[in-house]
């Protein structure tokens, strides 16, 4: 599967995912205060993976400027109806995009979010640096991810065959040990390690790393 197999998937499931809940409403609603606490209102902000943009728009009015892409252009489409719906929000905007395709700019962000996405592409490395070039000098990344390296084994013996048919994009096999590591590697210092998860460990370690 390619990246475009991933991109047809999500367009395939965008309306059933949009008809979904939140597992964790708690969870979630800790990961929102958390974030929300570390952004300021001057921020320009990224966020990367944004899907249905639930997530940006309870966001967008903390900070400046609010950019939100997904590599899926039906889930944008959402985003978009989900927006009109929320009201005045000039200062975000919706794009289909990946972070590969988005260049350095004069302007550079104060923080890039990717909460459910860093597992989801295919080269973990080169995303992170591209996420650090994105970055102000001293800008965050923050994220929440799915580790599927410290989930149950058969998830990670069916994964190829969903995907071999369809029924799954691709998704990076590590631990969260190991996505630290990764982190680190792209030129962060991470500043903070959290579980939100109202009931144990969900294996989605949310993650504070400061660009160094």
């Amino acid at each position: 599967m390619s990246i475009a197999d991933d991109a047809r998937f999500w367009n395939r499931t965008a309306r059933k995912y949009a008809k979904g809940r939140v597992s964790d409403e708690a969870g979630y609603e800790r990961t929102l205060e958390r974030t929300r606490a570390l952004l300021k209102p001057d921020d320009k902000v990224l966020e990367l993976g944004c899907g249905t943009g639930t997530t940006a728009i309870r966001l967008a009015g903390s900070v400046k400027d609010y950019l939100a892409t997904d590599i899926s252009a039906d889930m944008i489409a959402i985003a978009e109806e989900r927006k009109h719906a929320a009201g005045s929000l000039p200062n975000l905007v919706f794009s289909t995009a990946t972070v590969e395709t988005l260049v350095p700019g004069a302007a550079p962000f104060n923080a890039v979010l990717g909460f459910n996405y860093l597992h989801l592409v295919r080269d973990l490395s080169g995303t992170l640096q591209h996420i650090h070039s994105l970055l102000a000098e001293e800008g965050l990344l923050i994220t929440k991810t799915p580790c599927v390296g410290n989930m149950n084994p058969l998830i990670r013996l069916v994964l190829p065959t969903m995907r071999a048919i369809g029924k799954a994009p691709y998704a990076g096999v590590f631990n969260a040990a190991g996505l630290s590591q990764h982190i680190s590697a792209g030129g962060f210092n991470i500043l903070a390690t959290e579980i939100h998860a109202t009931k144990g460990n969900d294996n989605r370690p949310y993650i504070v790393a400061r660009k160094r």
